[in-house]
C-alpha cells in the first residue's frame, strides 16, 4: 500500500493496473456495472473495460443475433461482428439500439496515434500533445457474411481495422477484436501511425 502497487495475489485473480488507485476506482466501476445489470435489467450501454472477458460478451451478442435471425438463414459461423461510431457519448444514451439492428452499445474506447473528426465521424490527425482521444460511443453488431453488401454503405471512403487492446501493452493476450473507422487517408496511413484503440489508456 506504501508503494501503490496492486499486490500479487490481487493481481493473479483480477486484473492488471499500473497503482493500487486506479485499481480499486475500477473495481468499483466494474461492481457498477454487473450490479446495474444483475438487479435493474440489461443496460442501454457497456463499459468494455468492465468485462473480464470481451471476447466473450461479443460472441455471447453474435450469438443472441443469430438466434433472432434462424428463419432468415444464419448460421453462428458465418455471422461477423460490424459497427457504426456514433455521434454519441456516454451520458447522451438514452435507450438501447435499435431493435431490428439488434447489438449493443459500448463506451470507454480511447484513440492512440491518431485523433477523431466528431462531426464526420471519422479518423484524423492527433492534435498536438494529446496521447489519447476518447472515442464515442460504438454500435457494435452482428451481420451475416453471405448477406449481399449494402450500396449505401459502400461508399467512397476508405475503413481502418483498427485493433482494439484491453492495456496500453499490445500484446496478443490484450487483444481483443478490430473495429471499423471511417477514414479519408488510406488505410496504410494509420498502420504506419500504429493507431489502435485501447480500453485502459492508464
Amino acid at each position: 500500500m506504501y508503494d501503490a502497487r496492486v499486490p500479487w495475489l490481487w493481481q493473479k485473480v483480477s486484473w492488471e493496473s499500473s497503482t493500487l488507485g486506479f485499481w480499486f476506482t475500477e473495481l468499483v466501476e466494474r461492481n457498477q456495472q454487473l450490479h446495474g445489470w444483475t438487479f435493474g435489467g440489461r443496460p442501454n450501454q457497456f463499459w468494455l473495460t468492465g468485462f473480464f472477458n470481451p471476447q466473450g460478451f461479443l460472441t455471447a451478442m453474435r450469438q443472441e443475433t443469430t438466434r433472432m435471425n434462424l428463419s432468415k438463414g444464419w448460421a453462428l459461423d458465418t455471422v461477423v461482428l460490424h459497427n457504426d461510431v456514433t455521434r454519441m457519448m456516454r451520458e447522451d444514451v438514452t435507450a438501447p439500439p435499435p431493435s431490428d439492428v439488434g447489438g449493443v452499445y459500448v463506451y470507454g474506447l480511447f484513440l492512440e496515434g491518431a485523433g477523431w473528426d466528431k462531426r464526420n465521424a471519422k479518423l484524423t490527425e492527433s492534435s498536438p500533445k494529446v496521447l489519447f482521444t476518447p472515442l464515442p460511443v460504438v454500435h457494435v453488431y452482428a451481420i451475416s457474411s453471405t448477406s449481399p453488401p449494402d450500396p449505401k454503405k459502400a461508399a467512397a471512403i476508405s475503413l481502418y481495422p483498427c485493433p482494439v487492446y484491453k492495456k496500453p501493452r499490445r500484446t496478443d493476450l490484450t487483444f481483443i477484436f478490430s473495429l471499423l473507422l471511417r477514414t479519408s487517408q488510406p488505410v496504410e496511413h494509420w498502420t504506419l501511425r500504429g493507431a489502435a484503440l485501447l480500453c485502459d489508456c492508464k
